[in-house]
């Protein structure tokens, strides 16, 4: 809508009543007694987002065609993407954004991109931070950091300690991988967090 306004054309139909409605309707969508009327109201949202899309490109003039191809071409792609597709768009504003499973009861997923940040074991200073596309696993992460680590401090260091997550390689060229073991039933907190 707001390409409409910027370039002076006037819709069939704004739908500013109709989409607050609906997107009210989306709340809470989990819920089983929301469940059918969230799904219906995705399907109208979509429905009148294509609308949209080719009503402004049947009305754009073709210097704003070009002008605003790669926008329309990115609203198109997600109007129609489906539930199992692969490289969905989640954002956008971002597109370069994944979905990154957690595993966990209270938050299943978290959309962004996968970081993975080396600091020294003593004094706790950043000597690694780099972001990575398509949230791979994080044990295949480990050499890109590794390789950046030696380039900004001049050595590599010779052991890693890392979380459970990346679980895998116990060495990775002449640096040893240190991943902690499951903590026993009867472990203190101390001796927990020791490890």
């Amino acid at each position: 809508m707001k390409i409409a306004e910027t370039e002076g054309i006037k819709l069939r139909r704004s739908y500013k009543r109709t989409l607050p409605e609906l997107t009210k309707a989306q709340h809470n969508r989990t819920h089983p007694k929301r469940r059918k009327k969230a799904r219906k109201a995705a399907k109208k949202l979509k429905t009148i987002a294509g609308a949209l899309i080719r009503e402004l490109e049947r009305k754009l003039t073709e210097e704003a065609l070009q002008k605003y191809s790669a926008k329309l071409e990115l609203f198109d792609k997600v109007v129609q993407q489906k539930r199992n597709d692969k490289n969905k768009i989640y954002s956008l504003h971002e597109v370069e954004v994944s979905c990154i499973g957690k595993g966990k009861e209270n938050k299943k997923y978290e959309f962004g991109q996968k970081a993975s940040i080396a600091v020294t074991r003593n004094s706790g200073i950043v000597v690694s931070a780099l972001s990575f596309k398509n949230a791979p696993y994080d044990g295949h992460t480990l050499p890109a950091v590794l390789e950046q680590v030696e380039k900004l401090t001049g050595k590599r260091p010779s052991d890693c300690t890392t979380d459970r997550g990346y679980r895998g390689n116990k060495t990775i060229g002449e640096t040893n991988i240190n991943i902690p073991g499951p903590p026993k039933a009867k472990a203190s907190p101390y001796e927990k967090s020791k490890q």
